[in-house]
C-alpha cells in the first residue's frame, strides 16, 4: 500500500547551530491517515535546509504534531497545526522545471499538474517536507522540488508549562541532566526576529540585461533570504513575472554574447540595503536589475534604477551548454 502513496522525505533545520532542537514527540499529519514522522536526532544544516535526509515517508501531509525541546531556551514547546488543505493538495500536484523545457510546451505557467515520461528530468514533484525551528516557538514549513522551494507558512508553537513528564522522557537517555544543558546552552537573548524579517515580501521581478546585441539569457537561480529559491530556464527567464517574493541572498545567471563567450555572473545581497531600498521605493511595480556591460566584464545591480550597494559581485566564464548556445 505505501508504495502507490505519494513519496516524501522530511528534514529538520534551524538558523543557526546554537539554536538546535531535539523532537520529543512527533507526527506529520497525512490526507491518508497513514502513519509519518521525524527523523532520528535533532536538527541540523541551515536555516530551510538540514543537509540531512532520512527514510522516506508516505502520504500527502496535512499538517504536524510536534513537542520539541530547544536546549538554548531551556523550554519545551508543542506545536499543532493543520495546514491549508485546499494548498497542499494544490502544491502536492504540482511539478517544477529543473532543466531546459522544449518550446513546443507552455513553458511561460509558473508549474504544470501533469508530465509525459520523457519529461521526467525536465520536471520535478513535490520531493521534501522541510521544518524550521527558530527562537521562541516560531516554526516554518516549507515544501521543495528539487530546485524550488517554496514557502508553506509561518507557524507558532506553544510552550509547554507542565513538563516533568517530557523532562523525564528526553533526559533519560542524555549524559547530562537539565540544570547542565541549561547553563551550558542558554541564551538569554535569543530571538526569531531576524528569520521573520527575511520573510517580508514586495512585489517585484527580476530584469537581466546587457546592450551587447548578441546577449542570449540562459538560466537564473534565485536563493532567498526567507529559505525559499527558485530555478528559471529559457525561455522562462525572457518573460520573467512580477509577483510578490522575498529579499533575494544570491541570484546567479548564465549568458552567452557568442561562440566562445560563455559567462555566469554572481550578485550577493545585503539584506538590509535591499530592504531600505525596497521600502522607499515600493510601488507594486518593481524591479531588481542587472545590467552586464557589453563587454561582460561587470555588472551594475540597481532597484528601479537607484543603484543597489551588493556584498559582492563575480563573474565567470564557463563551459556550460544550453539548447540554443551558440555554435
Amino acid at each position: 500500500m505505501k508504495k502507490e502513496l505519494p513519496e516524501f522525505h522530511v528534514e529538520m533545520s534551524h538558523p543557526e547551530n546554537r539554536y538546535i532542537i531535539e523532537p520529543v514527540y512527533d507526527r506529520i499529519k497525512t490526507l491518508e491517515g497513514v502513519r509519518a514522522g521525524f527523523p532520528y536526532g535533532g536538527s541540523s544544516g541551515e536555516w530551510g535546509d538540514a543537509h540531512a535526509t532520512w527514510t522516506e515517508q508516505h502520504g500527502t501531509p496535512i499538517g504536524a504534531d510536534i513537542t520539541y525541546y530547544a536546549d538554548y531556551e531551556d523550554t519545551f514547546y508543542h506545536l499543532n497545526v493543520d495546514f491549508p488543505i485546499d494548498t497542499i493538495k494544490d502544491w502536492t500536484k504540482r511539478f517544477y522545471p529543473s532543466s531546459e523545457v522544449e518550446e513546443n510546451h507552455d513553458e511561460l505557467q509558473e508549474y504544470i499538474y501533469d508530465r509525459k515520461p520523457s519529461q521526467r528530468r525536465t520536471y520535478i514533484e513535490f520531493r521534501d517536507l522541510i521544518f524550521g525551528f527558530a527562537p521562541k516557538g516560531m516554526v516554518v514549513v516549507w515544501l521543495r522540488y528539487g530546485g524550488t522551494q517554496k514557502e508553506l507558512g509561518r507557524y507558532q508553537a506553544q510552550r509547554v508549562k507542565d513538563d516533568q513528564a517530557l523532562e523525564a522522557k528526553l533526559f533519560a537517555s542524555w549524559s547530562m541532566k537539565r540544570q547542565e544543558v541549561r547553563k551550558m546552552s542558554l541564551i538569554s537573548d535569543a530571538s526569531p526576529e531576524k528569520w521573520d524579517n527575511y520573510r517580508i515580501k514586495y512585489f517585484w521581478k527580476p530584469a537581466i540585461t546587457s546592450k551587447n546585441k548578441n546577449f542570449r539569457l540562459f538560466w537564473v537561480l534565485t536563493d532567498y533570504f526567507n529559505a525559499e529559491f527558485e530555478n528559471k530556464l529559457r525561455p522562462m527567464v525572457l518573460h520573467p513575472k512580477k509577483e510578490k517574493r522575498a529579499i533575494p541572498n544570491l541570484i546567479t545567471f548564465f549568458w552567452e554574447t557568442g561562440k566562445g563567450e560563455k559567462y555566469e555572473g554572481r550578485a550577493f545581497f545585503n539584506w538590509e540595503k535591499t530592504n531600505e531600498l525596497f521600502k522607499n521605493e515600493d510601488n507594486g511595480d518593481n524591479e531588481i536589475q542587472i545590467k552586464i556591460n557589453p563587454d561582460n566584464s561587470d555588472f551594475e545591480v540597481l532597484i528601479n534604477g537607484h543603484p543597489l550597494e551588493t556584498i559582492n559581485k563575480r563573474v565567470f566564464t564557463t563551459d556550460r551548454e544550453f539548447k540554443e548556445s551558440y555554435k
